[in-house]
């Protein structure tokens, strides 16, 4: 009681309102500039990956931003092991300044037309540093927020950090969207492109500002002050039952089963429409966009909700409920697209799909709301930061960031735009019953232990 009492008091010493906005910020940037990529993978087919099949261009583009999402877990072992040895604070300097330089070079990068082959290759190559930096920030971000946010409303508190990622597209999408207005389709397929990923300069300086003045965990300071580090963490994690079952848990059923979702609402929802349904992507970009402000006070919702009735309750009714209606979801996007006359389709005809857009965020929400907390109250703390990052990235990196390629794969060999949403259907089903046996429910866990 007394370890509760001090980690309130330490909390209650800081402004967690500043804290978490700095902190957020950080995260949104990563996510911003981590995401642009997904969402241009349609424009950076032509330029980099030229091909007499423009399938085959989308492929290759989707498997880049897929070889950023793979190398993650190898940031989050190196960044992760050195947020639990040096402290959280000074990863989250390295990380958020290698995302934004690696994310300005790619608003300068030459085509395959001006330099041939090196363009796939310097492209791949800053989308390999992206991949570490977003490794080392994203599950560390989770860490340091649940250990500022204190024991009361803990859930509600760190949901705002599930923002960051919709709240990265959003603004992202937004860009884009006001660029295709007033750029001729030539004038963006030419440089227009590159006007997101040069604002990330200036982004890079805010966060960079702002994640200056960020203090260091209360439960960092009491284990260096009680000399409980790890010198290997990371190894420490592997050798202990209990960490390594978690671990499981957390890259199947919580950070597997939100990427799984997250792509298929945020990411792959948009490719689908743009490609296979033949909608223009203007009209596209303004459903995304309203599907990720709805997003927002679900997630919200969904994190307070965990606070009264429990985080496994919440998480559960997300994956059976994705697993049920990911496919009539989409079966459903394609009736009603079908049904309508595409040469006169517009925003206002559009309304069904946004809000089979709204119920798919509905059940996004439910997984990723108290997802941040359940990161950090599932480990120890002397090891937490590592464990926690490594096994969300290894979830989000080898499972999220490859399921629109395998998606569109599946749906290719078979011949069929929606036979790939089986993937994620059968996931969230085993995960939910994994899940169902083996996440304990608990309403309260003791940060300090």
């Amino acid at each position: 009681m007394n370890k509760i009492n001090n980690l309130e008091k330490i909390s209650s010493t800081h402004s967690y309102r500043k804290i978490a906005i700095a902190a957020c910020f950080g995260t949104f940037l990563e996510w911003y500039d981590f995401l642009t990529f997904a969402t241009l993978a349609i424009v950076f087919g032509p330029l980099f990956f030229p091909s007499s099949d423009p399938s085959t261009g989308l492929l290759a583009s989707l498997a880049t931003f897929g070889v950023g999402m793979v190398v993650r877990p190898i940031g989050a072992a190196i960044f992760g092991s050195m947020g639990d040895r040096i402290g959280r604070k000074p990863v989250f300097m390295i990380t958020i300044t290698l995302m934004g330089l690696a994310t300005l070079g790619v608003g300068f990068l030459p085509t395959y037309a001006q330099v041939g082959i090196w363009a796939p290759i310097l492209l791949v190559s800053l989308r390999l540093l992206q991949g570490l930096s977003a490794g080392g920030e994203i599950g560390g971000s989770a860490v340091y927020l649940t250990e500022h946010a204190g024991n009361e409303y803990r859930g509600f508190k760190t949901s705002f950090l599930q923002l960051m990622g919709p709240l990265g597209i959003l603004f992202s999408t937004l860009q884009i969207a006001l660029l295709r207005n007033y750029l001729t389709p030539e004038e963006f397929q030419s440089w227009g492109w590159r006007v997101p990923f040069w604002i990330s300069i200036l982004l890079l300086a805010i966060a960079f500002k702002a994640r200056m003045a960020l203090e260091e965990t209360p439960v960092f300071l009491e284990i260096s002050k009680n000399k409980q580090k790890t010198a290997h963490p990371l190894l420490s994690n592997f050798q202990d039952p209990h960490t390594r079952k978690c671990m499981f848990l957390i890259f199947f059923c919580i950070s597997g089963s939100g990427a799984v979702l997250f792509f298929c609402v945020q990411v792959y929802t948009a490719i689908f429409l743009k490609t296979e349904l033949k909608i223009l992507p203007q009209i596209v970009d303004q459903i995304s966009l309203w599907g990720t402000i709805v997003l927002f006070p679900l997630t919200i919702g969904a994190g307070w909700l965990s606070d009264k009735i429990g985080r496994k309750p919440v998480l559960l009714s997300g994956l059976f409920l994705g697993a049920l209606f990911i496919q009539p979801a989409f079966y459903l996007m394609q009736f009603v697209t079908n049904k309508l006359a595409l040469d006169r389709f517009s925003l206002e005809m559009a309304w069904p799909l946004v809000l089979i857009m709204s119920a798919l965020s509905l059940i996004l929400a439910l997984v990723v709301g108290p997802q941040t907390a359940m990161l950090a109250e599932m480990f120890p703390a002397k090891t937490r930061n590592s464990a926690a990052t490594l096994s969300h990235n290894l979830a989000a990196g080898w499972i999220g960031g490859l399921l629109p390629f395998i998606v569109i794969w599946i749906s290719q060999i078979w011949g069929n735009p929606l036979a790939g949403l089986w993937y994620p259907t059968i996931f969230l089903f085993i995960a939910g019953m994994v899940a169902l046996i083996f996440i304990k429910s608990e309403k309260f866990t003791d940060l300090m232990k």
